[in-house]
């Protein structure tokens, strides 16, 4: 069942890169009492989220603190050595937190997977974002196949 708004996000956990390598993060500790953007992406380094996704939220990442959001957040299903390859070549720094979802476990938790095995990229998340508010989604937005509208960063800052 695809997760919605009203609805508690479910219990999981990520990888993040670390100054001292791969470190574990839980959602309770990414959710609880705080105000997250979390966005994801099909993959890292792939067309849209290279050039379009990963650097609105970065560009736009003091406008979301303006608006009363702790931390954005972007998963995708790499593995965390990607995703911090990714961080260092789009110049991340500490604006956007990197979440590694390796085997697409909580994509699949929130129901927004994706097969992409026609494009040789195995099960992947879909293109979305959601805010949440103490780990309850205040609005989600989900693209369509092959869409980039509804979960850019300009579009979710409208919404806040």
């Amino acid at each position: 069942m695809t997760i919605k708004v009203g609805d508690k996000l479910p219990s999981g956990a990520f990888t993040t890169p670390g100054p001292e390598g791969p470190q574990k993060l839980t959602t309770d500790q990414l959710f609880a009492g705080k105000k997250v953007v979390l966005f994801s992406v099909p993959g890292a380094f792939t067309p849209t989220c290279d050039a379009r996704h990963l650097p609105g939220f970065i560009q736009h990442a003091a406008d979301f603190k303006a608006k009363g959001i702790d931390t954005v957040a972007c998963m995708a299903v790499n593995d965390v050595f990607v995703m911090k390859a990714w961080a260092k070549a789009s110049a991340v720094e500490d604006k956007v937190l990197m979440l590694a979802d390796g085997n697409a476990e909580y994509s699949k938790a929130l129901g927004l997977e994706m097969d992409a095995t026609g494009f040789g990229m195995g099960i992947r998340g879909k293109r979305f974002a959601l805010v949440a508010d103490n780990g309850v989604v205040k609005g989600l937005f989900v693209e369509g196949p092959g869409e980039f509208k509804v979960s850019s960063a300009e579009h979710v800052l409208g919404q806040l």
